[in-house]
Parts: structure tokens; sequence; C-alpha cells
């Protein structure tokens, strides 16, 4: 598993199994689909954003997902998202987690990384747990899907949490 930096030759791939596929879309919540010039416009806009950090999670050159930290340099905090389309039960989505957070923490100096992961998700929440994030509360019934509601858990880690 490598960790790269996002490129337009990922958008193919992005496409053909990212927020398109059924399982991909609850996790993340993400009701629309995209095209590839959706992903390709994506690319583009976190290639030119200084306040953004995003590594493809690659094996062999395939695209198999991607973390994200959303920073802002004002109150040394980022938001974090990650997704992983392939290489489930890997340990890849731990080592992403671990390496955006060394990056947080050490390169950007950022004080507090936080994330929102659905409630259903109990895979995802596990290795959150597992890397020293803490969970600070719900928002109550804050995804529909297929007709049920579900919280979103607030999660968070500190520079200065023991991990």
């Amino acid at each position: 598993m490598e960790l790269v930096p996002l490129r337009q030759e990922f958008a193919p791939q992005m496409h053909a199994g990212g927020p398109n596929d059924a399982e991909v879309r609850k996790l993340t919540g993400t009701h629309a689909t995209f095209t590839l010039e959706d992903y390709e416009a994506y690319i583009e806009r976190t290639l030119n954003d200084p306040n953004r950090y995003t590594r493809a999670v690659t094996e062999d050159g395939k695209f198999l997902g991607e973390v994200v930290l959303t920073i802002n340099p004002h109150n040394r905090s980022a938001g974090m998202r990650i997704f992983l389309q392939d290489g489930f039960g890997k340990g890849y989505g731990t080592a992403a987690i671990k390496h955006v957070l060394d990056h947080a923490f050490g390169e950007r100096d950022l004080h507090r990384v936080d994330l929102e992961v659905y409630e259903f998700n109990e895979r995802a929440i596990h290795v959150y747990k597992k890397l020293g994030f803490r969970e600070e509360g719900r928002l109550r019934d804050a995804l529909l899907w297929e007709g049920e509601f579900y919280d979103a858990i607030v999660m968070s880690i500190l520079s200065t949490d023991s991990i």
C-alpha cells in the first residue's frame, strides 16, 4: 500500500468505484452520484487548495480510496474524512489515518482533527477509537437513508492526547 498525492489519472478509477458504489454511498452518506468530469474537477480543486491535504490510497498503482484533511489554519484544526472502495480489512485505512495525523500534528502543527461517522459504520468507529479518537457527541437523525434515520457520531483527537 502506498499513499500518494491525488492525481488526475485516478479519476476514472474513482468514477468506477467511489461514491457511485451503493455501499460506499451509504457509509459516506452520499446521496448523489458523480460523473467522470465531476471527479476531474474535484481533483483539480483539491490540488489547488492550500488548506487541503489529500492522499490517494493505492496498491500497485491502483486507486483504492483517499484520506483528506480540510485544514482551518486559524483554529489549528482540521476535519478528516476517509473512504476506501477496495482493500478492506488489510490495515490500509489505519495506515492512511496514521499518516494524516502525523502530517496534521507534526508538519502542520495542528491541535485538533475531527470527523463524523455514521452509527452503523462499526468497522470505522473501531479504527478511530484504536487510533485515539474520542467520541464528543451525536448529531441525532443526521442521515436519512432508505427511509431510516441514523445518528452521526462526532469524534476528535487532539495533539495533546496520548495515543
